[in-house]
């Protein structure tokens, strides 16, 4: 069986009207090509819809209930052309992000936000993990969208990389506040909030300390930058912090600020990839999503360099 949409709209204006004329003027179309289409729809179907008395058009018992099944197709076939175009014009879908911690409680929640603030009809999924399990993630095909430290070539995976410097978080009120940078020698033997022993961050940190031959005093451990700004709020330490962590701070702390962020020397990078499957074409949504993420991790280094201004 060969049914077609036109065949069915034909039908359908047909029965609504009563008459071949008006279904035709309705549809654009001449008398003969209804006419024709209704003949083959008959055809298609083996069965009489109309009966032709005195130049008017009977519906059948048959057509009366083939009526409700045309019209079930027709508006199925409506919603899903609306839906699609809503999918094209990015305004219907879904998200499924995952995301490191440092990019998790503050810079993608505001993109994000920003994102759908117009698209009721899109849903999203944010999880935070940590890097090893985002690339599982996605090179699995579970998420659309991963944001975590670059992985190992994988071909499973493509990648957008970034390469940032990690900023010293200072008191706004410390004496170090008014250079415009950081050295490892500047805080030797000061108390520092770090993350957890093996953190690639950790590690860069101590290389960098040994280079000046100055002393690293690890007075708090974190898993997160996060909470480490607050105890540098309070005056009791400082941080070499990630630099997306930073940005996320200073965009939504009002000023005056207590925390100020100054480059650090020798440089401790932060090498970070937006990830996505690559055996999967992204969604126009995803597409659209990582493109303003890329523009926001881009902006974050001349963020921090006019507040270090």
């Amino acid at each position: 069986m060969n049914l077609s949409i036109r065949q069915l709209q034909a039908f359908r204006e047909v029965m609504r009207s009563g008459s071949v004329s008006e279904a035709a003027r309705i549809l654009g179309r001449t008398q003969p090509a209804i006419s024709a289409l209704i003949a083959n729809l008959e055809a298609e179907l083996e069965i009489a819809l109309f009966l032709r008395q005195r130049g008017k058009m009977v519906p059948t018992p048959e057509a009366q209930y083939f009526l409700g099944e045309a019209e079930a197709i027709l508006e199925r076939l409506s919603l899903s052309t609306r839906t699609m175009r809503e999918i094209g014009a990015l305004t219907k879908g879904r998200l499924n992000i995952a995301c490191m911690p440092a990019a998790a409680n503050l810079l993608m929640p505001q993109l994000l936000g920003e994102f759908l603030q117009d698209k009721p009809d899109v849903r999203a999924s944010l999880m935070m993990r940590a890097s090893p399990v985002i690339e599982e993630w996605v090179a699995s095909q579970q998420y659309d969208i991963g944001l975590g430290e670059t992985p190992k070539p994988s071909a499973a995976i493509r990648t957008v990389d970034f390469r940032m410097e990690c900023v010293c978080a200072l008191p706004a009120g410390d004496p170090l506040a008014a250079k415009d940078q950081i050295e490892a020698r500047d805080l030797s033997g000061k108390p520092m909030a770090a993350l957890q022993e093996g953190h690639p961050n950790l590690i860069a940190t101590l290389a960098a300390f040994d280079q000046q031959k100055s002393r690293f005093e690890h007075r708090f451990e974190l898993r997160t930058f996060h909470p480490a700004l607050t105890l540098v709020e309070r005056d009791l330490c400082y941080c070499i912090c990630d630099p997306i962590t930073a940005a996320g701070y200073l965009n939504i702390a009002p000023g005056p600020r207590l925390v100020v962020f100054r480059p650090f020397a020798p440089n401790v990078m932060l090498d970070i990839s937006i990830m996505q499957p690559a055996h999967r074409p992204p969604s126009a949504l995803a597409e659209e999503f990582v493109k303003r993420l890329s523009q926001a991790l881009d902006g974050v280094g001349t963020l921090l360099a006019a507040d270090a201004s």
